[in-house]
């Protein structure tokens, strides 16, 4: 369902989204409360949700909508401003699963190829998703299938082999035994809501104090309101990078919009360097080039996280991480909103352990605090 005040978008969101086979939009209407009303006559697996409208805006009808489709996956819609960014942001942490920043003309939103292809793939990965929430099977063609999900894999335990099959696909490392001097995490679809679970359990278990740096694929102005919510919400000092920062224990550093960031030795100090290289896994930022800089500095004093997002953005630079003897962590299917990235890390074999995400920040806790 695609809910907009403007005809004029909606049409143009239709047509982009029936432009693949694996889409069908059947309903589009111009205002929360009709949202609302139109689930009593749709199933709607996915509702791409305009902020801004009459009647009844998308914040005031996300709770709605949730409460009548529980298992429903909601992307909010909006231009890219610092406000906007601001409540989708709020919409996140009640419950809507992602997020597309809508060109801010016609024009643009005809042309505008990155929008047309963000919007199609997310659509098309948490319609997959609504559908496995509900049980039910897809009405129309859905994108190829994966291998078949594993159980989740939990850490070795004293006694057991460092290496063993921990269900289809997945086969866990041996962590590393040396104490982490840094904790780098990716995150994409589902990410915001996942780290704020994440950060905020870290600090109920007595918080890190090594430093924290963070990928998430997120635009420009949404990751420094990231940081600010991390603040308010897990209680942790939060704030976007600078170039050429040194770290410091217990910060953590948010990947600033439309930038890779990596990770330097200059002497004796750990320095955060910030470029716009051609993007990678078609994101910038992106989470292979942050690991594949903290294997370099930091080998087997790495500790890393996967948590939930569309695509494999993370899978080579786990592997890179584990290679180089450093300990990689994935959130596990059932507990993301989709198992793309994480997935793709455990069944390419980086993982030391594969967590439901109440468990990560426990496990983090215990690794980075470990006497050696």
């Amino acid at each position: 369902m695609v809910v907009d005040d403007s005809a004029v978008v909606r049409g143009l969101e239709t047509r982009i989204l029936e432009s693949d086979p694996a889409i069908t939009v059947i309903a589009s209407v111009g205002n929360g409360q009709a949202a609302v009303q139109a689930l009593d006559r749709h199933d709607v697996e996915v509702i791409v949700l305009d902020i801004e409208m009459p009647v009844m805006d998308g914040i005031t009808a996300l709770p709605l909508l949730l409460k009548k489709a529980p298992n429903v996956k909601i992307v909010m819609s909006s231009t890219l401003t610092l406000r906007n960014a601001e409540i989708s942001m709020k919409a996140l942490e009640a419950g809507a699963s992602e997020y597309v920043t809508k060109p801010s003309s016609s024009r643009e939103l005809t042309g505008g190829q990155d929008f047309k292809a963000e919007l199609v793939a997310k659509v098309k990965a948490l319609g997959a998703a609504a559908r496995k929430a509900s049980g039910g099977t897809p009405r129309v063609a859905s994108p190829a299938p994966r291998a078949a999900a594993a159980p989740a894999a939990t850490p070795r335990s004293a006694g057991q082999p460092s290496l063993h099959q921990a269900g289809a696909n997945i086969v866990l490392r041996e962590p590393s035994k040396e104490r982490p001097d840094i904790i780098a995490i990716g995150s994409s679809t589902g990410g915001p809501q996942a780290l704020f679970n994440l950060l905020g359990g870290l600090r109920k278990c007595g918080g890190v104090q090594q430093p924290i740096i963070i990928t998430q694929h997120m635009p420009a102005t949404f990751t420094t309101i990231l940081a600010e919510h991390i603040n308010r919400l897990a209680g942790l000092t939060a704030k976007e990078a600078e170039n050429g920062e040194v770290l410091k224990p217990g910060v953590v550093y948010i990947a600033p919009g439309d930038y890779h960031m990596l990770v330097e030795s200059k002497g004796t100090n750990r320095v955060l360097t910030l470029n716009q290289a051609p993007p990678e896994n078609f994101c910038r930022p992106s989470v292979d080039p942050m690991f594949r800089s903290v294997a370099k500095v930091y080998g087997r004093r790495a500790l890393a996280v996967v948590l939930t997002g569309m695509g494999a953005d993370g899978a080579k630079g786990g592997k890179i991480i584990a290679d180089a003897g450093g300990t990689v962590v994935a959130q596990d299917e059932a507990t993301s909103v989709v198992w793309g990235m994480p997935g793709a890390t455990a069944q390419g074999g980086a993982c030391s352990a594969v967590l439901p995400l109440p468990d990560i920040a426990p496990y983090l806790h215990k690794i980075a605090n470990r006497r050696v």
